[in-house]
């Protein structure tokens, strides 16, 4: 009997390019195999154990003698290779057109509506790097008390300020001003507050950052779990990312390493249902700022803490890893990248060095999940229950 899921979504970690990445420019990329070649390879053995080296076409990771997991490789069916794309599409959502983005900056009159509802000017309006545009504007903003807001080539509205010129209370109030006025075809997947001290010259984002997403746009897996009175406790931006739709208990995240705290405290209680837990510093802290050697430790560490996730597990658990997207630092320019992600599964009610191939969508991991609590059906997916169970 399966009890209890624990699902860690490492953030980013894509293992090569999907077969439409030409569409997106991304043709090469390869996140965890190319920052292994950098680095003249990852020492991940914990991953490794349970089957992450085995497979199919995977590189950067060595493949091992009779695997203790269950492992594989999906693709994305979602137009998109964003992080809600990606999470939505794993539990049931599969988008036909990708979220809008705004290369030049968003338009005038969509800016000066902003303005209006927040009662002042605004900075910067354009795509760049988070850290470098509050170095860019940082100052300016202290002297005038005008938030700054830019994008990237993901599909989001982006909120800096100092939290000693704008209040985290106050900005998280003019990102969801934001939210409101973002729809339609302008509806982007996430307005971001990014809140950040220091001086000029040495300012600093802080871990105060929230996402406001879009509401989902029919039932979710998560949904489904919570009508049927099983728990879904989500660590760090999962809640933002589904707007809190379907969850029954939520925790926010400093790090990673916070991250792997917070999920090991709720293994350590008891519970009946879904942990759902993402671990963002592999995307927001060495992935777009194109951070070969901090991703590539970042990598070593969650391994290392693994082993200590999986001792903490009851018998009745079982563990599912996976990426949502890929986004590789050694790819030009900071965007995610439209990659394949790896999955590895593990736990005593599973079986055994069973390789899943190549699978057609990230619904097909929701649909598992779906079908081992006995729940409804969620869209678009395809369970492979039968193939790992033991």
């Amino acid at each position: 009997m399966i009890n209890r899921v624990i699902w860690i979504i490492l953030d980013s970690v894509g293992i090569g390019a999907l077969p439409d990445a030409e569409e997106y420019g991304d043709c090469g990329s390869n996140t965890l195999g190319n920052i292994s070649e950098k680095l003249g390879g990852l020492k991940l053995c914990n991953m490794q154990k349970l089957g992450l080296g085995n497979i199919d076409g995977i590189k950067g990771v060595e493949p091992t003698d009779n695997p203790i997991g269950c492992y594989g490789k999906f693709m994305e069916k979602s137009k998109g290779k964003d992080t809600t794309t990606g999470h939505w599409e794993m539990c049931g959502i599969c988008m036909d057109r990708a979220f809008p983005t705004y290369p030049k900056g968003f338009p005038n009159d969509l800016i000066e509506k902003f303005e209006k509802l927040i009662g002042t000017k605004i900075l910067g309006n354009k795509p760049a790097s988070g850290t470098a545009i509050i170095e860019e504007l940082g100052e300016e903003h202290i002297k005038t008390g005008y938030p700054i807001v830019y994008t990237s080539a993901d599909s989001v509205f982006q909120i800096a300020a100092h939290e000693d010129v704008i209040s985290v209370e106050r900005l998280y109030e003019i990102c969801q001003m934001a939210r409101d006025i973002l729809i339609d075809e302008h509806a982007v997947a996430r307005v971001i507050a990014r809140p950040f001290i220091g001086q000029e010259g040495n300012f600093t984002r802080t871990a105060n950052r929230r996402d406001f997403s879009l509401k989902p746009f029919h039932r979710i897996l998560l949904d489904e779990l919570k009508d049927n009175n099983y728990d879904v406790k989500a660590v760090g931006k999962i809640e933002d990312i589904f707007l809190g739709q379907g969850i029954t208990d939520a925790v926010h995240t400093k790090s990673n390493m916070d991250g792997v705290d917070k999920t090991i405290e709720y293994i350590k209680k008891d519970s009946n249902g879904l942990i759902f837990t993402n671990l963002v510093d592999f995307d927001m802290k060495w992935g777009h700022r194109n951070d070969v050697e901090g991703y590539g430790k970042g990598l070593e560490e969650f391994d290392v803490r693994l082993k200590e996730i999986i001792n903490c597990m009851k018998d009745d658990d079982i563990l599912f890893i996976n990426a949502d997207h890929g986004c590789d630092p050694t790819f030009p320019g900071t965007d995610h990248t439209r990659e394949h992600i790896p999955f590895i599964a593990y736990g005593k009610n599973l079986k055994k060095n069973i390789n899943l191939g190549t699978r057609a969508t990230f619904a097909d991991i929701g649909q598992t999940i779906a079908d081992i609590f006995n729940v409804d059906s969620i869209k678009n997916g395809e369970s492979f229950l039968k193939q790992i169970k033991g």
